[in-house]
């Protein structure tokens, strides 16, 4: 009796947590934790693990920050790309941080909850079973701002925080990121160079790859180029992909999706956090 009824329990946690279609995507249920709470509203962070989670093991970790402009936006904008690399054997997590539309709150808040999340990982990682020395940071747009903000910025930390807990990732991957501030004005800081992770590369920046088109009006493929020189100047690895005729925000679209996650798949995999070959063209086309 107790053999069966562990069967049917355990029938029924796996059927809740993923289910394959009939072109073979695989589809995770996300965990929601509670990492931050601010005065304008907890923040949360949600986690896709793989089908095969035990947690006595340390796994490599995968974290995404949404686009938006800082002003818009959620979690779910990568949840198939969580999803994909839970089912590739990584804990793949989207963060929310707070935005202008519904916290009222400006980049210099967001900033800080990026940085807020990667301590939390580090921080409580035996609880999570990741490993606190193997965590990558991605996002898209504004995203892609925050992550590059938490692997080359030293400032927008939270006071109250363990600081000597870092919140630094390892590896970056970035979409269309918005990376140099230096050549606007902007009302929220008077300092733009500060929040512009063009202009605070240095030695020990943890290798990235970007991915971007040629026609992205927002980000200029000349400024990724650029990014790219200036991190091999400083001996990091930063490798780009530029998408032909792309405009901003392309990785979420069509065959765009299935080649910017085939990519970071392979860049994962050069830096060991995967093994095995890609399946995203298995589960997508």
């Amino acid at each position: 009796m107790y053999k069966f009824r562990f069967f049917l329990v355990s029938f029924f946690l796996l059927l809740s947590c993923t289910l394959l279609s009939q072109n073979n995507k695989v589809f995770i249920k996300s965990e929601k934790v509670l990492y931050k709470s601010t005065e304008q509203g907890d923040l949360n962070l949600y986690f896709y693990r793989p089908l095969d989670f035990d947690d006595s093991k340390a796994y490599n970790c995968i974290i995404f920050f949404h686009g938006g402009g800082w002003n818009s936006g959620d979690y779910k904008q990568f949840e198939r790309q969580s999803m994909y690399f839970a089912s590739r054997g990584m804990v793949a997590i989207s963060a929310e941080y707070r935005i202008k539309n519904k916290h009222g709150t400006s980049p210099i808040n967001a900033m800080e909850d990026a940085k807020s999340a990667i301590r939390f990982l580090r921080l409580n990682s035996k609880s999570f079973s990741i490993n606190p020395d193997r965590i990558a940071a991605a996002g898209g747009s504004a995203g892609g701002h925050l992550a590059a903000v938490t692997a080359n910025i030293n400032l927008f930390d939270n006071k109250n925080e363990d600081l000597n807990v870092s919140s630094k990732p390892n590896l970056l991957i970035l979409y269309n990121p918005v990376i140099d501030f230096g050549s606007r004005k902007w009302l929220w800081i008077n300092n733009p160079s500060n929040a512009s992770p063009i202009h605070n590369i240095k030695e020990g920046s943890p290798a990235t790859i970007i991915l971007s088109g040629t026609e992205d009006k927002i980000v200029p493929f000349e400024t990724i180029i650029n990014y790219k020189k200036i991190m091999e100047s400083v001996g990091s690895r930063c490798d780009i992909i530029l998408y032909e005729g792309a405009e901003h925000a392309f990785f979420n679209r069509g065959n765009d999706f299935i080649d910017t996650v085939f990519q970071s798949d392979i860049f994962l995999r050069s830096n060991w956090y995967l093994s095995g070959e890609p399946t995203i063209k298995e589960q997508y086309q």
